[in-house]
């Protein structure tokens, strides 16, 4: 996707399952699109998934299938 044109993600929320040594993902919304970061490296780029794909991913890691 060029950044130019695609969604543009501000509003990152660290992950309530952050460990203490700051191992975090960040996520994302905008425009139908989920943004997934690694918060040490956020400048390194992020996975962007269509919001269905994101719930299936929550659903599939809940069901201990991931």
């Amino acid at each position: 996707m060029n950044s130019s044109t695609g969604p543009r993600f501000s509003n990152w929320r660290t992950s309530t399952y952050c460990g203490t040594n700051g191992e975090c993902v960040e996520v994302a919304a905008a425009d139908g699109r989920v943004a997934i970061r690694d918060s040490k490296n956020s400048d390194e780029g992020m996975l962007v998934v269509s919001v269905a794909d994101f719930e299936n991913l929550l659903a599939r890691i809940k069901q201990g299938l991931i």
